[in-house]
């Protein structure tokens, strides 16, 4: 049995707690620390994000993470980690009661190797790190995994290198679909290089995928620089969309210090029903235990909205 199926069975109280729907507000830590109230949203931070107040001691930071009420955690750079420290992750989230969000797929980097070019030798690239991904998904109760397709293949007409993206990614999903994992495309703001660029041609290509194993990966920050219309974009996708990230415009910080209306695009979101993670992909606005106590203060008012 998996811990996360363990972690269920074993208690409702640590089931409610994965959903972040906010049923639990006196929580207690197996330290017997009492904790703060859950969110509305099952928001996900990252390693280092609260390092000034928790260390660098990685379980030490998923505490404090917890005792203030996150009940998700985010690490993109997973894979490259030892596989003891994987396997001390995934026990202690289990312990916890928390969920793994998303951890970026290792292909060679975001521009390297790929789909739209139709190699050969990137889609074995590709394939292998989707068949690691299986092992390492497995140590740390992970079911997301961040998918970039990589860079323009300009040699190419554009609609040849869709079709080369979507017949990689069908290869990708028939090794994740048989475990229950999810890749989760990202269309990104980095630079205009990149093929994947907008949430409508990621909801097109899953279509075509085809498989529950190929899904929208929705980072607001990156959308609003690309397209705007936050809330409405969403709602066309929203039937593909399996995961969502966060981060202001600009200077991709905590909610409130850039230009998006969090209050009312998380309002959306919940009404929507939404109980995945929101994937806290940002820096401090401010340094020191001052930017981390102000970052939690954020998320708070940007959550308050029932």
């Amino acid at each position: 049995m998996r811990r996360r199926n363990f972690i269920k069975n074993v208690s409702l109280g640590a089931a409610v707690g994965l959903t972040g729907t906010g049923a639990l507000q006196a929580d207690v830590l197996p330290t017997n620390k009492q904790v703060d109230k859950t969110f509305n949203l099952n928001y996900a931070p990252h390693f280092g994000m609260f390092r000034n107040h928790a260390g660098d001691d990685l379980i030490a930071q998923l505490d404090f993470m917890y005792e203030r009420g996150f009940r998700s955690l985010e690490d993109n750079g997973m894979m490259g980690r030892p596989v003891d420290v994987q396997e001390k992750i995934g026990n202690h989230l289990a312990k916890l009661g928390m969920d793994m969000g998303v951890f970026v797929l290792d292909k060679g980097g975001n521009g390297a190797n790929t789909f739209a070019s139709g190699s050969q030798e990137h889609t074995d690239i590709f394939l292998n790190g989707c068949r690691r991904a299986v092992e390492v998904a497995k140590r740390v109760n992970a079911k997301w995994i961040t998918v970039v397709p990589g860079d323009f293949d300009r040699r190419l007409p554009l609609d040849i290198q869709t079709a080369n993206v979507i017949d990689t990614l069908r290869k990708g999903a028939e090794i994740l679909e048989p475990h229950g994992l999810v890749m989760v495309l990202e269309p990104l703001s980095d630079t205009p290089n990149l093929y994947l660029r907008t949430s409508t041609q990621t909801y097109m290509i899953c279509r075509a995928v085809n498989s529950p194993a190929c899904k929208v990966l929705y980072d607001a920050y990156h959308m609003q620089k690309n397209e705007g219309h936050l809330i409405t974009m969403m709602d066309h996708c929203w039937d593909e969309i399996a995961y969502i990230q966060i981060g202001d415009n600009p200077g991709r910080k905590e909610p409130g210090t850039g230009e998006i209306n969090y209050l009312n695009v998380f309002k959306h979101i919940h009404a929507k029903g939404y109980k995945g993670i929101m994937g806290m992909e940002h820096g401090n606005a401010s340094p020191g235990k001052e930017g981390e106590t102000a970052l939690i203060e954020a998320y708070r008012k940007a959550d308050s909205f029932m």
